[in-house]
């Protein structure tokens, strides 16, 4: 059997930062946030190369391991076979290793340009096929379906295959992101996790979590009450103890905060008159970033400058 043809011209991916957790809406709730990275990928006739700029340049493997890459071939298997060459180009702003989905932007961002770049890619994987594909290679869907669809998401799995329904996040509500200098892993921040918890806690993230979807996406005057956690912030605090001493500080404030992901940036959910001052309190140490809502998610962009 023949394998599949591919496009000759490069083709341009954009994927954004996200935000999983929320607070209580524990590997399942997700928001995509207006920070980019952008890859460009051509078709070529031999080899691998790869080009980083930004986040990540110097630490980067710019080989097979890279997992872009092995998210573009586990992509190509799935459309009928691998291309003879790949040149890649990245412009990475999403900081590593910092809880805000840099590992599922670069997930999303190889699939799509898979695909982008394979005749007929689009019929032979769709929207849903994306979807379990990203949370194959990720693991868990929070953030990869808030990159992929944008917005504010809700991630589940179903008989093993990964679902998502996306929702329009309120208007008014403005993402602080307070990013410190220093990574924790995920694997790190997981291992803190108990087994088991207690079942009051299970309960009051229960409804926490199904309030935080009233407060995000119709009445953000309840995001405090409704960004609540019991499940996993406090148990992961050994591992970022200035984030949960700050998420605590701007709490007892009344902002709503929470830790994005599994750490150690902390997100704040707030209004418009607020971000300004919201994003001056964290003090030393913390670089604040007040960013928009990704109302679009991952997609294919023309290239700079070429008019395509």
């Amino acid at each position: 059997m023949a394998g599949p043809a591919f496009r000759a011209a490069a083709v341009r991916v954009r994927t954004p930062a996200t935000s999983a957790n929320l607070g209580p809406g524990f590997d399942a709730l997700g928001l995509a946030l207006g920070l980019y990275d952008d890859v460009v990928v051509r078709v070529a006739d031999s080899g691998l190369h790869i080009d980083i700029a930004g986040e990540g340049a110097d630490t980067l493997p710019r080989d097979e391991s890279h997992l872009l890459v092995r998210s573009l071939r586990t992509a190509f298997d799935m459309l009928g076979g691998q291309p003879r060459g790949l040149e890649i180009v990245c412009a990475n702003r999403i900081p590593h290793g910092r809880g805000l989905g840099s590992s599922s932007a670069a997930i999303c961002a190889g699939i799509i340009a898979a695909r982008a770049v394979t005749t007929g890619g689009a019929e032979k994987l769709d929207e849903v096929a994306l979807l379990e594909l990203a949370t194959e290679i990720e693991g868990h869907p929070d953030n990869v379906a808030a990159c992929l669809l944008g917005g504010f998401t809700l991630a589940w799995t179903d008989g093993g295959a990964a679902r998502a329904i996306r929702m329009d996040p309120h208007p008014a509500v403005v993402p602080v992101v307070f990013v410190p200098d220093r990574p924790v892993l995920t694997e790190t921040a997981r291992g803190l996790l108990p087994r088991t918890v207690p079942h009051v806690d299970a309960a009051a993230n229960a409804g926490r979590a199904a309030l935080l979807v009233e407060a995000l996406t119709r009445r953000p005057e309840l995001l405090l009450p409704a960004t609540e956690d019991r499940l996993h912030q406090e148990y992961r605090a050994p591992a970022m103890e200035e984030s949960a001493e700050l998420v605590h500080r701007l709490r007892a404030d009344g902002v709503p905060a929470v830790i994005s992901g599994a750490g150690p940036t902390v997100l704040a959910l707030v209004g418009e008159d607020a971000a300004e001052k919201v994003a001056r309190l964290a003090g030393d140490g913390w670089a604040a970033n007040r960013l928009a809502l990704d109302t679009t998610g991952a997609g294919v962009l023309p290239l700079a400058g070429t008019g395509q």
